[in-house]
């Protein structure tokens, strides 16, 4: 919030001006592995990406066929609790799967 202050008649009036900036959006992006199986890497993107079976699938493909894919879209925080959740997931179920972040 910013605000400037004006002397009128002894009183002191404030203007201020509410700006609101939508945070900035991060992609999280699943990296390809030779270990993973893909029914793991489904379940990862049902599990912590909330996507549907469907939507699973093609994104699974299409980090297999191209090294890496887009999971989503999320303000910093949520990007980077999905990076370590995913990474949590793996390493629990004895795979390499990793997914990092970059800006949107």
């Amino acid at each position: 919030m910013t605000g400037s202050r004006e002397q009128v008649d002894g009183d002191v009036k404030e203007r201020t001006k509410d700006e609101t900036r939508e945070p900035p959006l991060y992609n999280v992006l699943l990296l390809n592995d030779d270990y993973s199986t893909m029914d793991f890497v489904i379940q990862v993107l049902e599990v912590v990406f909330k996507k549907s079976p469907a939507e699973a699938h093609r994104v699974m493909m299409h980090v297999h066929l191209n090294g890496r894919g887009l999971a989503g879209v999320y303000p910093w925080e949520i990007a980077e609790t999905k990076v370590h959740t995913v990474a949590s997931m793996a390493r629990d179920a004895g795979y390499p799967l990793r997914a990092t972040t970059e800006e949107a």
